[in-house]
């Protein structure tokens, strides 16, 4: 087995300790054969801002490639960057091209501090799509994608970074947080809800879909997926064909949606 840093050198011996070890040490198990060390999610330490957030990391193929970043569920509820949603997200991502983050907020997993009611957590949030930027200033766009809590984190990070283009929402908690600070959504995005979901009432959600799509010059898509609960326990993949459908669209280069 090898271990090879972020610089793609042989060791681990960039990786400084203390403060300087905040900045990327990436790591990436892998065999000797070079084709299958990409199938390998590198582990990453992000500096936030209230000490390391600990991230799963797949670097872009080609320069200009754009930067998606995946936000997880409520940390109190079980809620991790290796939700299954969360990690399916982060694998279609990876799949088209992006450059591709998703990490555990703070107090979650090996990420420090505490959890702080979603003020903390937005904070974490931009310092990872910072540092994911970071290696990607050129990024031809950013998407961010969220799972319920993360849902929302993700939608109040998009009105504070112009940069975001587009989003993917599932299962928005309408009914459990304060969604008024879209007023106006930046950017265009897709809202998926299960019909049976028993945490976050898709009356809710409709509403909030009914309000953004009064909005102009953005397009709020929305799917509904038939008998799917709040984890889209049996309907994961109706959901990642959502997903992909709604993508196809977007990157597609001659879409309506910019």
């Amino acid at each position: 087995m090898v271990e090879i840093d972020a610089l793609g050198q042989g060791n681990r011996s960039n990786c400084l300790s203390g403060r300087e070890d905040y900045i990327a040490c990436t790591r990436f198990r892998a065999t000797a054969r070079p084709s299958q060390s990409r199938s390998i999610l590198p582990e990453v330490i992000i500096p936030g801002p209230e000490g390391r957030l600990e991230g799963r990391f797949a670097p872009a193929p080609r320069p200009r490639a754009p930067v998606a970043m995946i936000l997880h569920p409520h940390p109190n509820a079980g809620g991790t960057m290796n939700n299954r949603i969360v990690q399916e997200l982060y694998k279609t991502f990876q799949r088209r091209g992006f450059a591709t983050l998703r990490f555990n907020f703070r107090g979650v997993g090996k990420s420090q501090g505490t959890f702080d009611n979603g003020i903390g957590e937005l904070s974490d949030a931009a310092s990872a799509l910072d540092w994911v930027q970071s290696f990607h200033p050129e990024a031809s766009t950013t998407w961010i994608a969220g799972v319920s809590f993360g849902a929302w984190i993700g939608m109040q990070l998009l009105m504070r970074r112009p940069e975001i283009r587009g989003f993917i929402s599932v299962a928005p908690p309408a009914n459990m947080y304060d969604f008024t600070f879209l007023a106006p959504c930046p950017s265009s995005g897709i809202i998926i809800q299960g019909d049976g979901d028993e945490v976050v009432t898709p009356g809710a959600v409709q509403k909030l879909v009914d309000k953004l799509r009064t909005q102009k010059h953005i397009t709020i898509h929305h799917d509904t997926i038939p008998h799917a609960n709040h984890f889209f326990e049996h309907e994961m993949d109706q959901l990642m064909r959502s997903v992909d459908n709604y993508l196809d669209m977007r990157l597609d280069p001659n879409s309506p949606i910019r």
